[in-house]
């Protein structure tokens, strides 16, 4: 890729800060320069509307996307969960890579430049491992690529069902049987994951429910010492927290911080149901907190603290988890008006702060620090959104980032750059074409649930 220019009507430069007629040079996959007031060149594209950096899905399971629909009657998150793993059940890494192209490419037409995908599902039946042991995780890599957007692939260790029960049913299919077996596994992926452009490596602890401590401490061993990001699911449920104090004496983040597994490289994904000591042990030492609140109403998860998180030190980013709505700025809004309906107070986070959200602080969890933001030397990641569609349509610019966090939708995303090259245009995928029928295809195909497949609890 060469040199390319973009003259966006107007763009997103961080803060409160949006200006006017800004030319944005790309070269290769980076941006060269950032300049307002400019007019446009002899050669370059013009980008009508808001042009902001890419967003970042710091937390996807995408086999998920499949479940979409089927899952609404009453239950819990355990009932749910019964359903998932039928899906779990019924993947293999030709199922898997054709769903996960689908599901990265509806990611990018919503505007996300960059996935972490929370990955545990690495073995097939039984827990038997592939002639390639890492097969599956090599089929979503592929998958991300050909839908064009960066991955930073979280091989996730799981090794028991409920803290001193060994693993059944289809969750074999999740366990390395040992933290070593993990790190040998995972170590050989990290080989795979450098040779391809756009995709990065970080480890995962599925929870402390799934991982004794000391298997924590090994994680968060292998992690720093490649000086990877470490994401760990931490009390979304309540039973979690129970579970855990009952085997250990102790809350999982406390017992995370006892392993040193704590700290501005790791994530804790959900953070719902946290004490006052959780809080400020997760701020003390920077931790950042993923909030998937869209998956957090859909499972009944609950509400979490995100802003005593955030006020205590903790930076916040979004995923979209189980992909029930694959939309950034769903995801967005949804962080402060949750915290309206906890508090009964507007205003708890402002736009750009959630924009930051969804984007720089997401793409530094991600382990690209480089990317998120419109500026000289960041990675090429653009995304403009539709200024005259029937949600946004009013005054001009005024008050512009209010009108596109608080009622934009992943439709009125028309155009998105990743790596300094077009992947939308027109709302349209480039690379992949058709992805509700590509989606259609690859769900339907799973219709019919693996006879293995049976409820755990």
């Amino acid at each position: 890729m060469g040199l390319m220019r973009y003259l966006c009507e107007a763009a997103w430069l961080g803060g409160t800060d949006v200006a006017r007629d800004v030319l944005v040079t790309v070269e290769g996959d980076r941006i060269g320069a950032v300049e307002a007031g400019a007019r446009m060149p002899r050669t370059g594209v013009a980008l009508s509307g808001l042009t902001l950096p890419g967003f970042a899905n710091v937390h996807s399971h995408a086999f998920h996307r499949a479940l979409r629909g089927r899952t609404e009657r009453p239950g819990s998150f355990w009932t749910w969960r019964d359903e998932m793993y039928e899906v779990a059940a019924a993947l293999d890494p030709g199922s898997y890579q054709r769903l996960a192209r689908a599901a990265y490419a509806e990611m990018v037409l919503a505007g996300f430049t960059v996935v972490g995908e929370f990955h545990y599902l690495h073995h097939g039946a039984g827990g038997r491992p592939y002639e390639d042991p890492n097969a599956m995780g090599s089929a979503i890599l592929s998958a991300a690529g050909d839908a064009g957007i960066r991955m930073t692939l979280l091989d996730a260790c799981y090794l028991e069902r409920a803290p001193g029960q060994a693993v059944a049913g289809v969750q074999e299919r999740f366990s390395d049987g040992s933290a070593a077996s993990w790190a040998s596994r995972a170590g050989a992926l990290a080989q795979v994951v450098e040779g391809r452009r756009g995709a990065r490596i970080g480890a995962g602890v599925h929870s402390l429910r799934a991982v004794p401590p000391p298997a924590v401490e090994a994680v968060a061993s292998w992690a720093a010492e490649r000086r990877a990001p470490l994401h760990v699911h931490v009390s979304e449920q309540p039973a979690e927290n129970d579970e855990v104090a009952a085997a250990y004496g102790a809350s999982p983040t406390a017992l995370l911080a006892s392993v040193g597994a704590l700290g501005p490289r790791t994530t804790a994904v959900h953070a719902t149901h946290l004490g006052a000591a959780d809080i400020d042990a997760m701020g003390a030492c920077g931790t950042t907190v993923c909030m998937c609140p869209t998956t957090e109403r859909f499972l009944a998860d609950g509400i979490g603290p995100a802003r005593a998180l955030a006020d205590e030190g903790c930076p916040l980013v979004l995923g979209t988890d189980c992909h029930a709505i694959v939309d950034p700025f769903e995801e967005m809004r949804a962080l402060e008006l949750d915290e309206r309906l906890v508090s009964r107070r507007r205003g708890r986070f402002a736009a750009g702060t959630l924009l930051e959200a969804a984007s720089s602080a997401g793409y530094e969890a991600l382990g690209w620090p480089e990317g998120g933001r419109l500026a000289p030397g960041a990675l090429a990641d653009l995304v403009t959104v539709d200024l005259g569609s029937v949600r946004l349509a009013g005054a001009g610019l005024d008050h512009v980032l209010e009108r596109v966090v608080f009622a934009a939708t992943a439709a009125d995303v028309h155009h998105v750059v990743a790596g300094g090259r077009a992947v939308v245009e027109g709302g349209r995928h480039l690379l992949v074409g058709d992805v509700p029928a590509q989606l259609a295809s690859a769900i339907g195909a799973l219709e019919a649930p693996a006879a293995s497949a049976k409820p755990l609890r």
